[in-house]
């Protein structure tokens, strides 16, 4: 059975098409804006919350902006607001336990597709036992909507093993020398991993080196069933990783308690991806030594505010922000 699985995966690691370049557009045609990736480029994507954490903030520009590289203030060579457009990977837990759930998951997922803008780009994985890339990026809503609809209900979890395929068919799709598209995973399970064969440090390495924002929404089974005094909620050891890897990445991680909230959460999420700033740099150490690079970033002008964003990269010679998760 182990061997199958294994199998599984790899069959579909090497099925998935390469994934096409296209060119990035606007309405205005200015053409000027757009930002190619260089392998000397570290590219990424900051959300901005206001003092109280409350509201995203958008209308800062370059100069509010420092960037750090192990403590040392970087060059900003590319910034944008607006223009850069989104690759959105909507991952869907279709495993047994998703049977009594999975239409109010097909309503909520088609909403949050149809928030993809124009010049934005979906893709559609689900995954049980195995995992089906059902779609693979491309700007056609109606498309991708019917691949969420779809789906069904069956078999276990295999959660890394999918997270893994995802990043493997989709986490490269900005390293070309084309036009940098902020790239977002959006993972909604509602169990531990019960069937991978690749282990969640696995999936950490691969997530590291992608540069992709991985929001994780894991729906509780047992709401409240761990409390502290005081009604503090301890997070499993599942949701603990999940949570890990979404601060890793610079994304959030969500925990509702029921399938209800599940519409609330992608607003939140497409709310965070239509307010984010693109800010792109050349390292000023350029030696390719292997070390993994830590990113800092602050809004100089406006203290109290919080940015977010990918923890780093590692200096291996290759895509600037790839990381082979050293520390």
């Amino acid at each position: 059975m182990l061997r199958l699985i294994v199998a599984n995966v790899l069959a579909v690691l090497l099925a998935a098409p390469l994934l096409a370049r296209q060119p990035l557009g606007s309405d205005d045609g200015q053409q000027e804006q757009i930002f190619r990736s260089t392998t000397s480029v570290v590219s990424l994507s900051v959300s901005v919350m206001d003092g109280g954490g409350r509201h995203f903030v958008t209308d800062l520009s370059r100069g509010d902006f420092v960037v750090f590289e192990d403590g040392v203030q970087q060059q900003v060579s590319f910034f944008e607001s607006s223009q850069v457009p989104v690759d959105l990977i909507l991952m869907l837990d279709t495993s047994s336990s998703m049977a009594d759930k999975i239409g109010t998951v097909h309503e909520a997922a088609t909403n949050f597709l149809r928030t993809l803008r124009p010049g934005d780009r979906g893709a559609v994985v689900s995954f049980s036992d195995g995992v089906q890339v059902l779609e693979q990026l491309i700007p056609d809503r109606a498309r991708l909507e019917q691949a969420v609809n779809r789906t069904g209900a069956h078999g276990g979890t295999a959660l890394n093993n999918a997270l893994y395929v995802a990043l493997r068919s989709f986490g490269g799709a900005a390293r070309e020398d084309g036009p940098v598209r902020r790239r977002a995973i959006a993972l909604f399970t509602d169990g531990e991993d019960t069937s991978s064969v690749v282990s969640f440090d696995d999936v950490m390495t691969l997530a590291r080196k992608s540069g992709v924002n991985i929001y994780t929404i894991a729906l509780q089974s047992a709401p409240g069933a761990v409390t502290a005094p005081g009604g503090r909620r301890f997070l499993s050891s599942s949701q603990f990783s999940l949570k890990s890897l979404s601060q890793e990445t610079g994304a959030e991680a969500f925990f509702p308690t029921q399938v209800t909230e599940l519409q609330g959460v992608y607003g939140s999420i497409a709310q965070e991806l239509s307010s984010q700033y693109s800010i792109g740099y050349t390292p000023s150490n350029s030696r390719a030594d292997g070390r993994f690079r830590r990113i800092v970033v602050r809004v100089v002008s406006h203290p109290e505010m919080r940015p977010k964003a990918r923890a780093g990269y590692t200096a291996d010679g290759g895509t600037a922000g790839a990381d082979d998760g050293r520390r």
